[in-house]
């Protein structure tokens, strides 16, 4: 009985420092640094062997990985997401020329980062998952640090307006790796007039 009580003793306590520990990982806002980089060791093993990887195959046996930002809490912001009344759909086009893409503007993401206001449309694909939001953006770091023609972040919808946007997330397109692909080209109206230090940097 004594050896019951201990084992169920022993069993509650790791229960409870795990669940402090979780505590401690995530901030506020949901911020999770560890998470962020078991992702992206997790994207380098794919990219690195996958039949589908968008390393072109002779350079993947060099390939030691993506080039990132730290983890920063202060890019990861609340962020209303307005809906229009009435989604919008239009031509996006790629970074080919004949390969135009019909998506559909469902509304503006807007929130605050580092003391700057900023508004992202969101958008899903006439033929991909409603409940999958794309959101392309380019920054004052494109060219320098990051890819220059922008990156991506993919936001799952629900049914609440408040949202987090994670710019730790931000990801670059398979262009920026391999010119065989077509990739959204990032409309004008997502264009941020401020740096977003975070997330993937330029590959070379």
């Amino acid at each position: 009985m004594i050896l019951r009580i201990l084992s169920f003793s022993l069993a509650a306590l790791l229960l409870l420092s795990c669940a402090e520990e979780e505590e401690e990982r995530l901030d506020e806002s949901g911020f999770d640094e560890q998470t962020i980089l078991d992702e992206r060791a997790e994207k380098d093993k794919m990219f690195a062997s996958a039949d589908d990887s968008p390393i072109p195959a002779p350079q993947r046996a060099s390939f030691s990985g993506l080039a990132y930002y730290a983890p920063d809490s202060n890019y990861c912001i609340d962020a209303d997401l307005v809906l229009l009344s009435t989604p919008d759909t239009i031509s996006m086009q790629t970074s080919v020329a004949s390969d135009v893409r019909k998506a559909i503007r469902i509304g503006t993401f807007k929130g605050t980062v580092k003391g700057s206001k900023v508004s992202l449309a969101a958008y899903t694909f006439a033929d991909g998952d409603a409940d999958q939001l794309f959101v392309p953006f380019t920054d004052k770091t494109n060219g320098f640090d990051t890819y220059e023609a922008g990156r991506y972040l993919d936001i799952v919808r629900h049914d609440d307006e408040d949202y987090i946007l994670d710019f730790n997330r931000a990801y670059n397109p398979y262009c920026a790796y391999n010119t065989q692909y077509a990739c959204p080209l990032v409309p004008a109206e997502n264009r941020l007039p401020i740096s977003i230090r975070a997330g993937e940097k330029r590959w070379h």
